[in-house]
C-alpha cells in the first residue's frame, strides 16, 4: 500500500495545476449533472458551407464494404447493425471504429450509411462521444462531405452537436496531443460553420500549444516518430484548410507553416534514407502517414522545410555510405504527459545497407496489462538494465513515476557520451560512450561502482545468429543470445533474436559493418 502511495505520488508531482483541476472539475461536474439528469443534445440546427480543400493523404484501407471493418490487424464484420461501442478487441480499436479514417478511402460504399448509422446509434455511444474522437471524427466528416461537395442536414446537425460536446470537454486534462487534436478539430468546425466561438478557441489552442509542443528542433514534444508524424499531419492539413478558403483572411497560415516547416525539418533528420522512420517510444508502422507521404503532401501545399540540426529532442543521428545509427539521449517526454514514454534512455536503432539490423522491439498494444509494461520497460530496449529493473517507473499502460534524468551530455564529430541517473536510489549511474567508424560502432559501458547489469541488443527477423556472432565482439564472455518478439505494428509478433551480455562495471561491444565479414 505504501510503495503504491510513493509511486502514485512520484507520477502526480509532474502534472501541471491545470490538469489536476481539470481532472476534479470534470469528475464533479459529470455527478452533479448525472444527478440533475443533465443530458447533451445530439442534433442542433446547423448552417454549413462547403470548403475547399485539395485531396490528403489516405494512410490505409479498413473498411471492405458490407460492414466489414479491420484496425490494428484484427477484423470485424458486423452481421445486422453495427455495434458503435464494440469492445471486444479493446478500446483502442473501438476509437479506430469511430475516427471514421476510411472515409479517406477511395471506394464510396457505404460512406454516408457509415454516418447515418452513427447518427442513429447516438444516443447509446459511449467511447464515440469522448472528446478525442470526436476530434478526429469531427476532421474527417468535414473533409469528405467537403471534397465531395455534399450537404446532408441529419450529418450537419449531428456534427454541431459533437462539436458542442467536443468544446464542453476539451481535453485539458491531459493536455500534450490530445488538446491540439481539440484545437486542430475546432479549426475545421470553425470554417465549416463559419463558428466564431470555435476559432476564437481553437486559435488560442493552436497559438498556446504548437508554441509550446514543437521543440527548436522541430521535434513534438512527447518524442515519439509516429505521433509527430500524425501531428505534422494534422498541421498540414490545417495549411490545406486555411490556404483554401479565404474565411479570416489566412490570419493563422504564417504561424502554421513556420510550424510545419520546422516539423518537416526534424522529421528529415529522423526518418531513414529508405524512407522508413525508428520505432521508439510509442511508434509503429500502419498507423500515422509515412515519413515520405508526409513530404509529398507537404510540396503539393507548397511547405518549404527548415533545415535544422537534431538537438532539443535528445535524438541523434550518425551515418556513413553504409549504415544509419539514430540514438536517444533524451529525458522522458514531455514531463507532465509521459503516457507514450519509455524507460529507454541510450536506446538506439541501426540501420545497414538500408535494411534494419538492431531495431526497437516496437509497439503491440494499448492495453493495460503486461505486455504492454514489457514492450515499455527498459529489459525491452537496446540499453543496459540493472538489478533487474527499469531505468524509469513506468506502469499502469500510460504511467511514469520516477524517471531516468541525463546528467551528462559530451558529442563529437565521431562519438556521444552520456550519463543518466535512473539508477541512483542504488547509488548507480549509467554511462555509455557511442564511437562511430567507417565501418565499425564501439560501444562502452560504465558503471561508476559494481552491480548485476545487461546490456541488449535487439535485431530484426531477418539478421541470423550466425550474423550477430560475427559482427558483434565484446569483450566479456557472459553472454547468450535468445529470442523476443518483434511488434512493427499492433498485434503483430515476429520471433527475432536479442543478443544479452552479462556484466558488473564496465563493458565494451564492437559491431563489424563491413560489408562482408
Amino acid at each position: 500500500m505504501l510503495s503504491n502511495a510513493i509511486r502514485l505520488f512520484h507520477t502526480v508531482k509532474y502534472l501541471r495545476p491545470k490538469q489536476i483541476n481539470y481532472r476534479l472539475y470534470y469528475f464533479f461536474r459529470k455527478r452533479i449533472r448525472e444527478v440533475l439528469g443533465k443530458n447533451y443534445d445530439l442534433s442542433k440546427s446547423a448552417n454549413t458551407q462547403v470548403l475547399k480543400f485539395e485531396k490528403s493523404i489516405h494512410i490505409v484501407d479498413c473498411y471492405f464494404e458490407d460492414k466489414k471493418f479491420s484496425f490494428l490487424n484484427l477484423d470485424k464484420k458486423f452481421e445486422n447493425v453495427i455495434d458503435w461501442n464494440f469492445a471486444t478487441y479493446g478500446k483502442l480499436w473501438t476509437y479506430n471504429l469511430v475516427y471514421f479514417d476510411y472515409l479517406s478511402q477511395d471506394s464510396e460504399d457505404d460512406k454516408l450509411f457509415l454516418m447515418e448509422s452513427f447518427i442513429d446509434s447516438t444516443k447509446d455511444i459511449k467511447a464515440g462521444l469522448e472528446p478525442f474522437p470526436i476530434s478526429l471524427r469531427g476532421i474527417n466528416w468535414v473533409k469528405y462531405l467537403s471534397f465531395k461537395e455534399i450537404r446532408n442536414k441529419k450529418i450537419d446537425d449531428s456534427l454541431y452537436a459533437q462539436y458542442d460536446i467536443l468544446l464542453d470537454n476539451l481535453e485539458y486534462h491531459l493536455l500534450g496531443n490530445h488538446l491540439l487534436e481539440n484545437g486542430f478539430s475546432l479549426l475545421f468546425a470553425a470554417y465549416y460553420f463559419k463558428d466564431e466561438v470555435f476559432y476564437l478557441k481553437a486559435k488560442e489552442i493552436l497559438n498556446e500549444e504548437l508554441e509550446e509542443q514543437i521543440l527548436k528542433d522541430g521535434a513534438h514534444f512527447e518524442l515519439t516518430p509516429m505521433y509527430h508524424q500524425i501531428m505534422l499531419f494534422r498541421v498540414l492539413d490545417c495549411i490545406n484548410l486555411v490556404k483554401n478558403n479565404s474565411w479570416k483572411n489566412e490570419e493563422l497560415l504564417k504561424f502554421l507553416l513556420d510550424k510545419a516547416g520546422l516539423m518537416l525539418g526534424w522529421l528529415k533528420n529522423i526518418t531513414y534514407k529508405n524512407g522508413e522512420m525508428p520505432l521508439f517510444n510509442d511508434s509503429t508502422y500502419g498507423i500515422a502517414p509515412s515519413s515520405l507521404q508526409l513530404f509529398d503532401y507537404a510540396e503539393r501545399l507548397e511547405v518549404d522545410i527548415v533545415e535544422l540540426s537534431l538537438g532539443e529532442s535528445g535524438y541523434r543521428k550518425v551515418f556513413t555510405n553504409s549504415y544509419e545509427c539514430i540514438l536517444d539521449v533524451g529525458p522522458i517526454g514531455a514531463s507532465y504527459i509521459p503516457g507514450h514514454a519509455h524507460a529507454d534512455v541510450f536506446n538506439f536503432e541501426l540501420m545497414v545497407n538500408s535494411n534494419l539490423f538492431i531495431v526497437d522491439t516496437g509497439l503491440s498494444t494499448y492495453e493495460t496489462n503486461e505486455r504492454r509494461v514489457l514492450e515499455r520497460s527498459t529489459f525491452s530496449h537496446n540499453t543496459v538494465e540493472v538489478n533487474g529493473e527499469s531505468q524509469s517507473e513506468v506502469w499502469a499502460g500510460f504511467r511514469v513515476a520516477k524517471r531516468a534524468n541525463i546528467i551528462n551530455l559530451e558529442e563529437g564529430k565521431d562519438f556521444v557520451k552520456a550519463t543518466h541517473d535512473g539508477y541512483k536510489n542504488y547509488g548507480i549511474y549509467h554511462t555509455r560512450i557511442w564511437t562511430f567508424k567507417d565501418s565499425k560502432i564501439e560501444i562502452k559501458e560504465e558503471l561508476n561502482k559494481m552491480a548485476t547489469a545487461v546490456s541488449r541488443l535487439h535485431f530484426h527477423p531477418a539478421v541470423t545468429k550466425k550474423e550477430i556472432l560475427k559482427r558483434v565482439k565484446c569483450n566479456h564472455l557472459d553472454y547468450k543470445v535468445t529470442t523476443y518478439n518483434y511488434s512493427p505494428e499492433f498485434n503483430t509478433y515476429l520471433e527475432a533474436l536479442v543478443l544479452e551480455v552479462y556484466f558488473n562495471k564496465d563493458l565494451l561491444i564492437e559491431i563489424d559493418l563491413k560489408e562482408e565479414v
